[in-house]
């Protein structure tokens, strides 16, 4: 047993540093949903059990959004914390460089950022989407419908789109080449089946052109046809639709439209939002604590907050300003995600490498 404990100082600051992280974090998302309720309350003609409903989905948006900011803010207060109370100095005086100091504080912001990664990848990131399907009254709006896309050399038609029941009401795929359709295919249902569509009782009608005039046409049917491998219900539904992807969904609608040789670029800015960009706030959280004052004597305590917090609203706009220029499209997403984070990462292994081993 006494393996497992965790040394004294290790134990403080990360009790410290949770209960400054939940505080924080808790207290902003829970602030969030009550103002986003109160501006939509008048929207909200709905029972009580969906309106604690819709509550409960903008607070989990706002968990997603504010948990970096949520990170370093708390990263701070535990740092003004260990300073007013000369805690700081005297784990210095028994010798503990910054080093040892920040591991404890930086392994819980990398399971916190570890946690929402995996809820990313759940049913979590649909939050918002379920959120505003209440507010517009569509509470049962599940289903899609007029969906018209490229697939392969082939578009595709898609009258309604069930992605719960994993179902396709009036499906036709045409083929393409030139001003001339070559051939259609009609299905009245269609039913996903682990990585690809079969469609049931489908109609081939194939065009016959002569001189570059249609003359005539043949019609078979097949009992069942396979298609859209890879479009997976909430793959389609995000692509073409515009609503939300959890990371593992976005990933392998990223792999889909490189292989369908089409844009990818806001499904790309979309993955990289929710993954590479909340790593600045594990990036601030080195640089404030290796670079802010240790001792009350070499501090202003508003000065302190203020510059740290400036820092800290600053680098969170410029990213979110990227990241929402990516999502637009403006910028290829590598440019507004990947290059500010590398750039980031570069002062923070700068000021890691320079200031690791010092006391003060």
């Amino acid at each position: 047993m006494n393996a497992l404990r965790l040394p004294l100082y290790v134990s403080y600051l990360v009790k410290l540093y949770i209960k400054n992280l939940l505080a924080i974090l808790l207290g902003l998302s829970f602030a969030f949903a009550a103002i986003d309720y109160f501006q939509n309350v008048q929207q909200l003609s709905i029972s009580s059990n969906y309106k604690i409903l819709y509550i409960f989905y903008i607070w989990q948006t706002a968990l997603a959004i504010l948990y970096p900011l949520a990170i370093i803010f708390a990263l701070i207060m535990t740092k003004i914390s260990l300073i007013k109370n000369n805690t700081m100095v005297a784990f210095h005086a028994f010798g503990y460089d910054k080093k040892r100091l920040f591991v404890p504080l930086f392994s819980i912001a990398l399971v916190t950022y570890m946690l929402f990664f995996a809820l990313n990848a759940t049913e979590f990131s649909y939050a918002k989407d379920k959120a505003l399907h209440i507010a517009h009254h569509e509470i049962d709006a599940d289903n899609v419908n007029d969906l018209f896309f490229k697939y392969n050399d082939t578009f595709v038609y898609i009258a309604k789109l069930d992605p719960v029941a994993k179902k396709i009401n009036d499906m036709t795929i045409f083929k393409v080449e030139g001003h001339q359709v070559l051939y259609t295919i009609s299905a009245a249902f269609a039913h996903f089946d682990e990585e690809k569509w079969i469609a049931y009782d489908a109609t081939l009608k194939t065009h016959i052109y002569e001189n570059g005039n249609l003359t005539r046409y043949t019609v078979e049917h097949k009992e069942h046809i396979e298609t859209l491998e890879g479009y997976k219900p909430k793959i389609i539904e995000s692509l073409y639709a515009g609503k939300s992807l959890t990371t593992v969904d976005a990933y392998y609608a990223w792999k889909l439209l490189r292989k369908q040789h089409l844009n990818s670029d806001k499904i790309r800015a979309a993955f990289y939002d929710k993954v590479v960009m909340p790593l600045s706030s594990l990036m601030l959280v080195l640089i404030l604590f290796f670079k802010l004052p240790f001792h009350t004597r070499m501090l202003n305590i508003r000065t302190f907050v203020s510059l740290a917090l400036g820092l800290t609203f600053i680098v969170w706009g410029l990213f979110y300003s990227l990241g929402q220029i990516g999502l637009n499209g403006v910028l290829v997403p590598e440019l507004t995600a990947l290059l500010p984070t590398f750039l980031l990462m570069l002062v923070t292994v700068y000021i890691y490498m320079r200031d690791a081993r010092s006391l003060a």
